[in-house]
């Protein structure tokens, strides 16, 4: 049986497939429905909606409420942690290819980030910026401009 787990306004329910589809309600127009439970009338709107992202924003009887819709494989994916987002860890940045240093673009001490410019490094006739695939601090710088490089040849060490 498939469940949903429905966050609205920051609060979170789970809601049986067969609740929602039991639901008394008839459609009365593009994006409208009017439903009744427990004997009460509600006119439901739907003001916004984002279906990839699964998010949908609702007119209930003139009050807005902003909801998140997860299924099972949703929920399975959060429970797994597979959407937490991580800073990767580098210790080392080798030489790519064969090549000549043209610049040096950090500094020993200096913070870097996912994406910072690190050198450029010319091979092929072509000029190679390469960038830093994680996060540290610049340990050591292992080459200077103008010097040549192998394949593999260690560059810039990171902590």
């Amino acid at each position: 049986m498939t469940n949903y787990l429905i966050t609205i306004n920051e609060e979170e329910i789970f809601v049986q497939k067969s609740s929602a589809e039991s639901l008394d309600s008839i459609q009365v127009g593009e994006g409208r429905l009017h439903l009744l439970e427990n004997n009460r009338a509600y006119e439901i709107e739907v003001v916004q909606g984002d279906f990839l992202n699964k998010t949908i924003t609702l007119g209930v009887n003139g009050n807005t409420y902003d909801l998140k819709i997860e299924d099972e494989y949703d929920q399975q994916v959060k429970k797994m942690g597979l959407l937490a987002v991580t800073a990767q860890k580098i210790n080392a940045i080798k030489a790519p290819m064969p090549g000549l240093i043209v610049d040096v673009m950090v500094n020993v001490g200096q913070e870097i980030s996912e994406g910072t410019p690190l050198l450029v490094l010319s091979a092929m006739k072509m000029e190679n910026i390469l960038l830093s695939q994680g996060e540290g601090i610049v340990k050591s710088i292992e080459v200077k401009k103008d010097d040549a490089v192998e394949k593999g040849q260690l560059i810039i060490e990171i902590e």
